[in-house]
């Protein structure tokens, strides 16, 4: 059975996302939400009532602003602005990344502050629970719009949609899961492309990675480190202390237990002064990386619980107002996927240093490549040489989004954080830090081989023992591309033991 997470009054964590979007776990709201729900949809029904004047509840959109329309028309414009923003090119989102984005979606309209009908969220949440994906475009975001309209156009039937394991209409997939096409009223069209829901979405998800990343690569490192022989003496407790970042801190403590009672290391005392940075400062490059981490979480978490949309209806059905502002900017978004991009190619920066270094006979003590009859086998040289190219995208990708703008909607939006193109560059680069690390993985651990597994630290032992279980040591060449992703598959599917 799968597993449940409920939204209510407490705050929401990028973690809850992950487990909806990708463990599938059911999402559902407490009673408070859907009375928060309920009081918004009033307040906007008031607002047309009244024939106040309010952005996008009874007017058009972006430059259209200043149109005001009749009451009779406002079902058609919300039928439109999905229509019409629905324009999303490229590659489609994978499912969990569909997931992603309609879990921050629904956490953006558990405010209340958007009027967003209950049903609506009813129907976002019958997709998520019934794992109907709706089929959305990866390219066309400069923050916000185009993704939601895809997958408000899939909540009233029209489009396709991943269902059971194959790509139907969404008419089909609605009237089998016993669902009814949305028919969305003033203002809703709006509300579901607006705010930022997708960057948000998506950087929970890139969160995920990339703390299983860190951990990982400490892992991998320590690996490399025992393998070369490294002098423990660099992380001694005292000396990282005496730099306060609590990366460092936690990085070093990782490493140290990751390497403690190892007998290599041991009878490796004094073998060097001291050894190459990719390998010394691990605790402060990784620890680095920790911190920046930890900044995204912060700015993505608090972007997870904020109410993203424009206009937003506030007070009570007895005393409301609405207001237009630029809550749907997303640029602390965008900034911290920029961020986390920069510290996430670092991290596979050191990583490439390190596994160079394995293969390199004349700083490793090691056969050349890291196999036993070097000429007749190349053993690992190109997968260094696949690291190195990985390396080298994801300097390209981790050139920050946010520092571009554009001028859309007739100079009417003339500041954009791109946010949605940052996320999505994040998780093409953390796609190729598994790589790069995984690599590292597989070369450690044929490095270690060589020194033989009873001079190792146990908890250097249970880490190559966990890649033995599906990639045997290197006698000969054998095909390495499906090694390296049995490496990679290693790191997905399994938690660090330290």
């Amino acid at each position: 059975m799968n597993a449940t997470v409920e939204w209510g009054d407490e705050p929401l964590r990028w973690q809850d996302v992950a487990r909806v979007a990708r463990g599938k776990a059911i999402l559902t709201l407490s009673d408070s939400v859907w009375s928060r729900l309920a009081q918004g949809r009033e307040i906007v029904a008031l607002i047309v009532a009244s024939g106040h004047v309010a952005y996008g509840v009874n007017t058009g959109l972006g430059a259209l602003c200043n149109i005001s329309l009749p009451e009779e028309q406002l079902s058609q414009l919300s039928r439109n602005t999905l229509l019409s923003h629905a324009c999303g090119v490229g590659p489609l989102l994978d499912e969990a990344q569909t997931r992603a984005i309609m879990c921050a979606a629904i956490a953006n309209y558990s405010h209340g502050k958007s009027g967003i009908s209950p049903a609506i969220v009813e129907q976002l949440l019958a997709f998520l629970n019934q794992q109907i994906t709706p089929q959305v475009p990866s390219q066309g975001s400069v923050g916000y719009l185009s993704h939601m309209a895809h997958i408000g156009l899939a909540l009233m039937g029209v489009g396709d949609v991943g269902w059971q394991g194959v790509v139907v209409p969404a008419e089909q997939a609605l009237a089998e899961a016993g669902l009814k096409p949305i028919s969305p009223g003033a203002k809703e069209g709006l509300s579901l492309v607006n705010g930022t829901p997708c960057m948000t979405g998506l950087a929970c998800l890139a969160l995920d990675d990339a703390q299983r990343l860190l951990d990982w690569a400490d892992v991998t490192g320590a690996m490399s480190f025992e393998a070369l022989r490294g002098q423990i003496v660099a992380f001694d407790e005292e000396i990282l202390a005496l730099k306060a970042s609590p990366g460092i801190q936690l990085s070093g403590a990782r490493l140290r237990r990751l390497l403690a009672d190892s007998a290599l290391l041991a009878e490796s005392v004094g073998v060097r002064t001291q050894d190459a940075l990719s390998l010394r400062s691990m605790p402060q490059v990784h620890g680095a990386c920790r911190d920046q981490f930890s900044h995204a979480r912060q700015q993505v978490e608090t972007e997870l619980n904020a109410c993203t949309d424009n206009p937003l209806v506030l007070g009570t059905p007895e005393n409301w107002r609405v207001v237009s502002q630029a809550n749907p900017h997303g640029e602390s978004v965008a900034m911290a996927c920029d961020v986390l991009a920069i510290a996430m190619a670092e991290l596979g920066s050191m990583s490439e240093r390190r596994l160079d270094r394995l293969v390199n006979p004349l700083v490793s003590g090691l056969p050349a490549f890291l196999v036993a009859k070097p000429g007749v086998n190349s053993g690992m040289m190109i997968a260094q040489y696949v690291a190195a190219s990985l390396c080298g995208e994801n300097k390209q990708l981790a050139q920050p989004a946010v520092l571009d703008n554009f001028v859309t909607s007739a100079l009417q939006e003339d500041h954009l954080s791109l946010g949605t193109g940052s996320a999505l560059k994040l998780h093409r680069l953390l796609g190729n830090l598994y790589h790069i690390i995984g690599i590292e993985y597989l070369l450690a651990a044929q490095a270690l081989h060589f020194h033989g597994e009873n001079k190792l630290a146990p908890g250097t032992r249970q880490s190559l023992a966990l890649l033995r279980e599906t990639v045997a040591p290197w006698e000969d060449d054998r095909w390495l591309a499906p090694e390296i992703g049995k490496a990679v598959n290693v790191l997905k599917h399994h938690q660090p033991g330290f």
